[in-house]
């Protein structure tokens, strides 16, 4: 049996994987304000809480790319959704602030691992010039989780309760595994459903050519430390990240903090900024590859991720000045994750662009390690700054999206695989 077309049905799964991640981290925020009266749980509970979270997935990056480097793929994508699908049904038995917290910080150990892995999955499955948009179809993934976790979170929630909510979107992740098994079989050099056009065609970077024939042994984390470009990547993460996370974590708390929203009212206005991030995602990674076709991978994407940046920093300042009701407020927002999202396929590309596919997964853990730290650090900071407005945490967004870019360019002089003498 031959299917044509097979890496996009890979691609499709893992992007399947990632709405299933959202729609199991954001069910917190989106059900906080019962859980947080039912359990007696503040909203400095809350920070701690997501902060357990974000420190267990900052670990699990890193962690996970290694492991994804040593049993690749296919095992380390089971691996990852078995334990946070675990996680999610673990809520179930949540009693306070501490055993909540233990069941966050397994979920993010685990849910960390989508991205070093999806990063290497498309190393293997896609060529340079395609990576781009195969980063942005995954991304979305992230995208259509959030808009349509907020409806499915609340309506669950309207029809059970938030402890089986969690249950029933955990056990949705253990039915992803049996189609993962069966259509990811092999890599692309020996998998038995792929046609010889597109294996040669995923093959046909010379790159990765010399990789499958060469036996090369998988880079040191000092020695991918030993070069400034692989520093770019990882800070490029580090000043871009708190600005997607503090509306994951923080939005549905805004809503109700600023407008006394509920369960329901924040499910109706929560999902619509995250059509902007979708259509980022999308659009980015085919920008790039229509960029690709005239100009050199260095420059595609470079201008790709300026323009997302630039489009952040508007965003940003528009809400700021502007949003004065929750409508506006999701309508900037969409703006501001849409611009995020512009840029952040191509930023998480870097690693694949700069290393071979044995190193990849260590690179894209430590660049997502790196950044999810700063995202502790501002989760520390929301509740401090935030008493009388949260405009002191916008202002740290829209000077965070330049920050990003200029260390790109400042550290990556051209963004192309890297040579080791080793």
């Amino acid at each position: 049996m031959k299917l044509n077309g097979l890496r996009w049905w890979v691609i499709a799964l893992v992007c399947l994987a990632t709405i299933i991640n959202y729609i199991d981290r954001s069910a917190l925020g989106i059900m906080w304000p019962a859980m947080s009266e039912d359990l007696g749980l503040t909203k400095e509970d809350y920070a701690w809480i997501i902060n357990i979270f974000t420190i267990t997935y900052s670990a699990g990056k890193f962690i996970s790319g290694k492991l994804y480097d040593k049993v690749g793929t296919k095992i380390g994508f089971v691996l990852s959704i078995f334990f946070w699908s675990l996680a999610s049904v673990l809520h179930f038995f949540a009693k306070g602030a501490a055993s909540l917290g233990i069941f966050r910080g397994l979920l993010g150990v685990s849910e960390a691992g989508n991205w070093p892995g999806a990063v290497k999955n498309n190393a293997e499955w896609f060529p340079v010039k395609e990576r781009g948009l195969a980063q942005g179809i995954f991304n979305s993934g992230a995208a259509i989780g959030s808009i349509i976790a907020a409806p499915i979170i609340s309506g669950l929630f309207e029809s059970f309760d938030w402890k089986w909510t969690f249950v029933i979107i955990g056990f949705v992740g253990f039915l992803w595994i049996i189609p993962w098994l069966i259509f990811n079989k092999k890599k692309p050099e020996e998998h038995p459903w792929i046609t010889q056009e597109e294996k040669d065609y995923i093959l046909s970077d010379s790159r990765k050519q010399t990789n499958t024939q060469a036996n090369e042994k998988a880079l040191s984390v000092v020695k991918i430390l030993s070069f400034k470009e692989s520093w770019g990547a990882i800070s490029a993460r580090f000043f871009i990240e708190p600005i997607w996370w503090l509306f994951v974590f923080w939005m549905p708390i805004y809503l109700a903090d600023q407008y006394g929203f509920n369960v329901k009212e924040i499910g109706l206005y929560a999902w619509f900024p995250y059509v902007g991030a979708m259509i980022g995602s999308l659009s980015g990674g085919w920008y790039v590859k229509s960029l690709m076709q005239k100009e050199s991978l260095d420059k595609s994407r470079k201008k790709v991720i300026s323009i997302g940046a630039i489009i952040i920093f508007i965003g940003i300042v528009g809400a700021i000045l502007f949003a004065d009701t929750p409508e506006k407020f999701v309508s900037f927002v969409f703006v501001v994750l849409f611009g995020f999202q512009f840029s952040i396929s191509n930023i998480q590309t870097i690693p694949s662009d700069l290393l071979s596919e044995k190193s990849v997964g260590t690179l894209a853990g430590l660049g997502g390690s790196i950044g999810a730290l700063s995202v502790i650090i501002m989760n520390w900071l929301i509740p401090i700054i935030t008493v009388d407005s949260y405009t002191p945490a916008f202002l740290i967004l829209a000077v965070l999206a330049p920050l990003s870019v200029l260390s790109i360019f400042v550290l990556i002089k051209e963004i192309k695989p890297l040579q080791s003498n080793d």
